[in-house]
């Protein structure tokens, strides 16, 4: 892993499951020391809200539109851990949402990336299917891009689409992530390079689960995020099994 990596994880679908994979993502990077910081650049959804406390005032949409500074928008996600976790959520009213996807909102929004990783050993930005400028401008500035799709036919079609997308843009992909994979699950997404099993935990209020837990979804974050960004957390679990259903072939 490059020092102040950043990286875009991109839903290759709605609904994939993108904004708590890049909050869960942080957390194991946390836990495993490091200091992380996620952008919300799914401004439809504004998802990553749901995961900081308190009322947000300033917010990632007010950066780029208004100018604010970007410390003013970074808030904390409590975990117990040795790194810290900071979000810079998307939360704003219509007419600031329009204004912050414009082209020149996307370019200063690049350069916002990259200050975020003036203090963050990772940036995380949570990137909707590409459709729009911010999300243009997320997958261009990032140096790793992985796509996250559910282990499903609808999924598999998605990354599809998003891998022409980014050819289009001349934007490598890194690696593809299975997100909620169920016991059931086909394995349809044999290019895979790691797979989250489903959480017990499913309340944007109890996560980041992964930042302490000791189960197979956890297990399940911390692979997923080393197959990523090429690196090892030095996490220990009472229970050293993997996450069974990883990918087609694996032993």
């Amino acid at each position: 892993m490059t020092q102040n990596a950043t990286l875009a994880l991109v839903g290759a679908v709605g609904g994939a499951g993108t904004t708590r994979t890049a909050v869960e993502c942080g957390a194991v990077l946390a836990r495993a020391g490091r200091d992380v910081t996620v952008l919300d650049a799914a401004f439809a959804t504004q998802g990553l809200a749901d995961y900081v406390e308190g009322r947000i005032d300033a917010d990632l949409t007010a950066v780029l539109a208004d100018g604010v500074d970007l410390e003013a928008a970074t808030y904390a996600i409590e975990t117990e851990t040795p790194g810290r976790l900071r979000a810079i959520p998307a939360h704003g009213p219509f007419d600031r949402l329009a204004r912050a996807k414009t082209a020149g909102a996307a370019e200063r929004f690049e350069r916002q990336i990259a200050a975020a990783g003036l203090s963050a050993d990772v940036v995380i930005v949570d990137t909707p299917p590409i459709a729009a400028n911010q999300a243009v401008a997320a997958v261009n500035a990032c140096n790793r891009i992985a796509l996250v799709a559910p282990d499903t036919v609808r999924g598999a079609d998605g990354v599809a689409r998003l891998r022409g997308r980014l050819q289009d843009l001349d934007v490598s992909l890194d690696a593809v992530l299975a997100a909620c994979v169920g016991e059931d699950d086909g394995e349809v997404l044999q290019e895979a390079t790691g797979a989250i099993p489903e959480s017990d935990v499913t309340s944007a209020g109890r996560c980041p689960a992964a930042a302490t837990g000791d189960d197979r979804f956890a297990q399940g974050v911390v692979d997923a995020v080393e197959s990523v960004l090429g690196l090892d957390l030095d996490i220990e679990f009472a229970d050293p099994g993997r996450f069974e259903r990883l990918l087609p072939g694996d032993p």
